[in-house]
């Protein structure tokens, strides 16, 4: 029997100032860091990944518009000027309250962080509402690696079709299914039909790319249910313009390589031939949420978010700070916004303890709005009660996004894509890896033992050797 090395526990500050462990890169994560930048405290960030994620951009990155680079900047660069903060990889697996520890592994490698003060910022995951096996031929829109595969997906389904010579292959080829329509869905279901309607219309010999059919999919009845009805009703005439077939109270009851099953409000139960499907429906709150839960007493919802305290803290752990995605509190929304002023709040009391000053009142959200594109030049904004639509609001967008995207190089690259997609026709990321196209081929060449993944193709690590090389030389 092996075990895991362990490296414990680091992070113990030689100078002695209070160690602030902070669980997550993501916008909580990173703003609260960046918060405690003066403070006299020695900050360490823990994340799955080496980057910070603008996951609201995802969608472009599936599309071809921007590259991973513009939207996920590596951790370590954004804070490298940051003295009195360290990066750590890692997937937390424990947090163990009253020992004041966490434990993160990578690579069969366990280290414990010991801490004074925690920040818990795991954010959230893809749910298929129990239906996990989905995740195989529906990837979701939660990290770098579901957006690469899309691409290929995507990119690959027309390249795939040009090659078909059986009609009703190249009709299931050209089919995309988004199931979900909030503000992910229609942003990319958007986007899917500017592809085929307007960058690839000339592309092709054998196929006519505006003939492909995009289908956003929703058990709801409206689209955009957070923006009210009316911003719904416009956006779903307006997806309707541009190609995308908008079907309401349709649930999603089964998926597989081919297509989907639907249920209509009827009961009525209907298939889709479909090889390209795009999950944007619904989100579970990191498991820490539950591990936490069970030793602090305090309650989760179904979601998966831990009920806090309205100054963001466990109960009976003022010291233990919960933010973004993972937290329930008055019913605020899951948005980046929520994440950033949740970090920021978490990091100001960390200093006002430190420092023996009286904390902050309750924390109060600002909302500052939804908005989502619909197309190029297009989009719906709700600020404050104000409704927009069309160009203006498309302007809006541009600009709230932009300076949100980390580092000064990556808004400029990120303004000359968007000129190149919204002025030009073409896209200045189409390149889709033999791996991501080949992970959709998998199911239908390979045979058993290889789903396509989040990594574009990987094999069940119980089934018979087989790869692409192998079946065809056979």
């Amino acid at each position: 029997m092996t075990t895991s090395p362990v490296a414990g526990p680091v992070g113990a500050s030689p100078s002695g100032r209070p160690r602030v462990v902070i669980v997550g890169s993501g916008f909580g994560g990173l703003f609260a860091a960046k918060a405690l930048k003066r403070a006299p405290v020695d900050v360490t960030v823990i994340g799955k990944t080496s980057h910070h994620l603008f996951q609201p951009l995802l969608y472009q990155v599936a599309t071809g518009i921007l590259s991973e680079g513009e939207i996920a900047p590596a951790t370590r660069e954004i804070l490298r000027h940051q003295k009195n903060a360290r990066v750590a990889l890692g997937e937390v697996t424990d947090v163990d309250l009253a020992a004041r520890t966490v434990t993160s592994t990578i690579l069969g490698r366990t280290t414990v962080h010991p801490y004074d003060e925690l920040i818990v910022a795991a954010g959230a995951g893809q749910s298929y509402f129990g239906n996990d096996r989905f995740a195989v031929f529906a990837p979701g829109m939660k990290s770098i690696d579901d957006a690469l595969e899309l691409r290929g997906r995507i990119f690959g389904a027309f390249e795939l079709a040009e090659l078909a010579t059986d009609p009703a292959e190249r009709d299931r080829l050209l089919t995309f299914v988004v199931v979900g329509a909030g503000p992910t869905g229609v942003e990319m279901a958007g986007q899917i039909a500017e592809l085929a309607h307007r960058t690839l219309r000339r592309d092709f010999r054998s196929i006519d790319p505006t003939q492909a059919r995009v289908i956003l999919l929703d058990a709801a009845p409206q689209v955009l249910p957070p923006f009210g009805e009316k911003l719904g009703e416009r956006a779903r005439r307006h997806l309707n313009e541009i190609g995308v077939e908008v079907q309401l109270g349709a649930m999603v009851t089964d998926l597989d390589a081919d297509g989907l099953e639907v249920k209509d409000r009827d009961g009525q139960v209907r298939r889709i031939q479909a090889a390209t499907k795009v999950w944007a429906a619904g989100v579970q709150a990191s498991p820490l949420g539950r591990l936490l839960a069970e030793q602090s007493g305090a309650e989760i919802d179904r979601a998966g978010r831990i009920n806090v305290l309205p100054d963001l803290t466990l109960p009976g752990h003022p010291e233990v700070h919960v933010v973004g995605d993972m937290m329930a509190l008055d019913k605020l929304p899951g948005v980046a916004q929520v994440a950033i002023q949740g970090g920021r709040y978490a990091a100001d009391q960390i200093t006002r303890r430190i420092a023996g000053r009286e904390a902050r009142g309750p924390f109060h959200y600002r909302d500052k709005g939804n908005m989502a594109t619909i197309s190029r030049f297009s989009a719906v904004a709700d600020i404050k009660n104000l409704k927009f639509e069309g160009f203006f609001a498309w302007v809006l967008w541009l600009v709230v996004h932009l300076m949100y995207i980390v580092g000064f190089k990556s808004r400029v690259t990120a303004v000359l894509h968007w000129m190149v997609s919204f002025l030009g026709r073409s896209r200045a990321e189409r390149v889709a890896t033999q791996q991501q196209v080949y992970g959709r081929l998998a199911l239908e060449e390979l045979g058993p033992g290889f789903a396509v993944g989040k990594t574009g193709g990987r094999k069940d690590p119980q089934a018979p050797p087989t790869d692409i090389t192998e079946r065809r030389s056979a």
